[in-house]
């Protein structure tokens, strides 16, 4: 089965300033099932979906190393208290979303669905990353037919959930209560609707597999990786790779992030500032430069 995205792309800058959302641009893209995340594309054509063929075998990926969904308690837009204390027992997709962004808008009627067929096993929470007036996302919402619950975005909230690179961002969290998936971008209803299934013990046509979250869901985690994006590590020895990944997670990135560079690679591989700095760390501890406080933007 195909996967296409089609994401509204923006940067969530999360430090004691708050957050700054700038949109970048609408891109379509396909992946292919098995790739965990999606990731911003070059083909203008718009979102399309192709149905699974018949004969290729789905694998679903669930994080080995799920860390518990960042707790919250706020209130919906119909005035509901909602708790992440709640969601125990169900499967949840907590999605961010916006009503300016057409993949989200896209993709609505597909939560609405979800949430209908598996009822009080799967809980859908939307969480609006408009910030216009709250009543103008009720409004949206009672006239799409939106069955799930609403919460307006906070700083606080998308800083616990390591930021969001795109729209929509959408992250699978299991009856336990921890996050094993994040998805970037539109997806097809039946990725979604797989994953649910193998969550609750249900029949699915698909091969369900783990990887060791390294930040593609929770860059926090990028510390356990042995391998970023862009980065090429030739060359060094085994104790010089990890002297350079100790300076890569506790280096910052210049760009305005305020992220590490490791995290800053794994959340935007393109960031020309992240990738520089790196490469000036692995130069010099190939030129022999072995201590621990070598390099720029130390944190």
């Amino acid at each position: 089965m195909k996967r296409y995205f089609a994401a509204i792309v923006f940067v969530a800058l999360v430090g004691s300033t708050g957050i700054a959302i700038g949109v970048a641009a609408s891109h379509s893209r396909r992946a292919p099932a098995d790739v965990r995340s999606a990731q911003t594309g070059s083909d203008d054509s718009g979102p399309t979906r192709d149905p699974q063929p018949k004969d290729e075998q789905r694998v679903i990926l669930f994080a080995s190393n799920p860390i518990p969904a960042p707790p919250f308690l706020v209130t919906d837009l119909n005035g509901q208290p909602i708790s992440t204390a709640d969601w125990h027992g169900k499967v949840v997709i907590l999605n961010f979303w916006a009503t300016w962004c057409p993949p989200c808008r896209e993709e609505i009627p597909e939560m609405i669905d979800l949430t209908n067929r598996y009822k009080d096993r799967l809980q859908v929470v939307g969480v609006s990353m408009d910030d216009g007036d709250p009543a103008e996302v009720r409004q949206f919402a009672k006239e799409i037919g939106i069955n799930y619950p609403i919460v307006m975005w906070s700083r606080e909230i998308v800083r616990e959930y390591g930021g969001v690179p795109g729209l929509p961002t959408s992250f699978v969290i299991n009856r336990e209560g921890r996050v094993v998936q994040k998805h970037v971008g539109l997806y097809s209803i039946d990725v979604y609707e797989s994953e649910v299934r193998a969550l609750l013990g249900l029949p699915v046509n698909a091969t369900v597999q783990t990887f060791q979250d390294t930040g593609q869901i929770f860059l926090k985690n990028a510390a356990l990786a042995t391998e970023l994006p862009g980065v090429d590590f030739k060359g060094l020895n085994e104790d010089q790779k990890r002297l350079a990944l100790k300076r890569l997670n506790s280096t910052n990135c210049d760009c305005g992030c305020t992220l590490t560079l490791a995290e800053c690679r794994i959340n935007d591989t393109s960031c020309p500032v992240s990738h520089q700095l790196a490469e000036k760390i692995v130069k010099d501890i190939l030129s022999g430069g072995t201590s621990d406080s070598a390099g720029a933007g130390q944190q």
